[in-house]
């Protein structure tokens, strides 16, 4: 009975982290989605949508933190709490991203853009991909995936790189554009740290399932795999 309530509880903790990612991946895509389209009004319900994302994860923290003192929970139960913490505050500083855009969005206004928004989408598309992912390896305790995901961020930091080059073409080109540019530079730079936190993830999923703390990127992937 005792297990049973626990598991329970587990579960609950579970559901309630793929609801906060939910609401974080829906808040990024939202952002991007209104800031491509002008709409200042979807950019201010964002903004205020923030807090339920901070109200969220502090409920998800509180309630590990209780199932921790009153559980103690051993070895892979007591790392996932753990983790789960860890995941929360991440995910937490990625809607703190989404709602950095939308006040972009509000601050630049109606003006035009000086260039289409192409690669800003794509960097949106691809860092909300990796993110549903990796929470999902979380909740499965899928290393392999774990291991696979942070090596996806290279097309986020090019899709980075391209709009830093074509924003720094237009300001020499024009200097009256630089306002606008480190807007929209800002905007990408949000979203290339969404796609690193998604590596912290990655990197709590490991831990999780093999008490091993390790810093992913494609040298510690492969010196991993060496050694076993």
């Amino acid at each position: 009975m005792v297990r049973e309530n626990f598991d329970r509880k587990l579960r609950h903790i579970r559901d309630e982290v793929l609801l906060l990612e939910s609401m974080v991946e829906n808040a990024i895509r939202e952002s991007v989605v209104s800031l491509k389209a002008r709409d200042l009004e979807t950019a201010r319900q964002l903004i205020a949508a923030d807090k339920e994302i901070n109200t969220k994860r502090l409920d998800i923290e509180n309630e590990t933190l209780v199932l921790i003192a009153t559980q103690q929970p051993a070895a892979r139960d007591l790392r996932f709490l753990a983790s789960v913490i860890d995941l929360a505050s991440e995910l937490e500083r990625m809607g703190d991203y989404a709602k950095g855009i939308a006040k972009i969005n509000l601050m630049m206004k109606e003006e035009p853009f000086i260039k289409p928004l192409i690669d800003i989408p794509a960097m949106a598309r691809k860092a909300t991909d990796m993110l549903h992912r990796a929470t999902e390896a979380f909740i499965s305790g899928d290393v392999e995936t774990a291991y696979a995901i942070p090596l996806e961020d290279d097309e986020v930091d090019a899709l980075y790189n391209q709009v830093y080059r074509e924003l720094l073409t237009l300001i020499m080109e024009n200097p009256r554009h630089i306002t606008q540019a480190t807007y929209l530079l800002w905007a990408a730079h949000n979203l290339e740290r969404t796609a690193d936190r998604v590596t912290n993830i990655c990197e709590r999923v490991i831990y999780m399932v093999t008490g091993r703390l390790i810093e992913l990127d494609d040298q510690q992937r492969k010196d991993e795999e060496a050694t076993g």
